[in-house]
């Protein structure tokens, strides 16, 4: 599990003109994370648009992750969903031995009890042959894991080894630190106060900003979790207006569009529908954002 301190970034999928696919830029992605220092990478996760990727587009993005990172991170993958029964299909039925962990974002619009959500991943749980990171992001699926849920998987099951925790509440995050025990990873799931939840005790992010800073998003981490809290408050001053502003349309519409600005690869920041590219306004606020930063 300590390959799960620090930062993991939840990367993008780029798109063509064409609405397909662009690999090439996937690939320079991937290379620039690992290039500059993360810890791993999260594959076709919520910021990567699955829900908007056919089952044939997912298995190609998958395996360029593995042809791409040739091993060098450790690497997480997005599976989840509101009919346990397919999740659990897909996991038994998904070659994962070049992953090292499952990404599972808790059931969205069944809105189920937390009986139901403790339910659901335990099944989870037993189907997957890696370990599995539960995803707690309420504003997406209309319910929030609540702490005490959250401890009671950890004590179940051995596969169930954290959370992403996206409520963006930090008094929930803290009693999820309390009460989980001291080998369970409590992942932010916010970049707003990843270093809060560092410094209160979690393990680390998994960011979305991170995959345009890279260097500084996980020194940021690092020095969080050397308890270095000074010169962390420093980065995390830098990168508030920036994190703000991929998220004001969106995500991921602003990161989408902050990426081709920083050169990280050149394509259009296109999105699929029933999501649009960042508007001129927010493009141009993030352009100022960045000259600055660099300046």
């Amino acid at each position: 599990m300590q390959a799960f301190f620090g930062t993991g970034t939840a990367l993008v999928t780029p798109f063509k003109s064409d609405n397909t696919i662009d690999f090439d830029a996937l690939e320079e992605l991937i290379n620039f994370q690992i290039d500059n220092g993360v810890e791993y990478l999260v594959a076709l996760g919520t910021t990567g648009e699955t829900t908007t990727l056919s089952a044939e587009e997912m298995a190609l993005v998958r395996q360029k992750f593995i042809e791409v990172n040739k091993g060098r991170l450790p690497m997480v993958i997005g599976i989840g969903g509101n009919n346990t029964a397919n999740i659990v299909a897909e996991l038994q039925g998904t070659d994962l031995s070049a992953f090292d962990a499952v990404l599972s974002v808790s059931p969205y619009y069944n809105k189920p009890t937390q009986e139901g959500i403790y339910q659901h991943f335990i099944e989870v749980a037993k189907a997957s042959p890696i370990p599995v990171i539960i995803y707690n992001v309420p504003s997406r699926t209309g319910t929030s894991i609540a702490p005490e849920t959250v401890a009671r998987l950890a004590k179940s099951s051995e596969n169930i080894i954290g959370i992403k925790e996206a409520a963006g509440d930090m008094v929930q995050a803290m009693k999820m630190i309390q009460l989980v025990p001291d080998t369970f990873l409590v992942l932010s799931g916010d970049d707003e106060i990843a270093l809060p939840m560092v410094l209160a005790g979690g393990a680390g992010v998994i960011s979305v900003i991170g995959q345009a800073y890279p260097k500084e998003f996980s020194e940021m981490i690092r020095l969080g979790l050397q308890e270095k809290n000074k010169e962390a408050y420093e980065w995390q001053y830098k990168f508030l207006d920036i994190i703000s502003l991929i998220f004001e349309e969106g995500n991921p519409v602003g990161i989408k569009a902050l990426l081709p600005i920083l050169a990280i690869y050149k394509n259009d920041p296109l999105v699929r529908l029933p999501l649009v590219k960042a508007t001129p306004s927010l493009q141009q606020r993030m352009k100022q954002f960045v000259n600055e930063f660099s300046s």
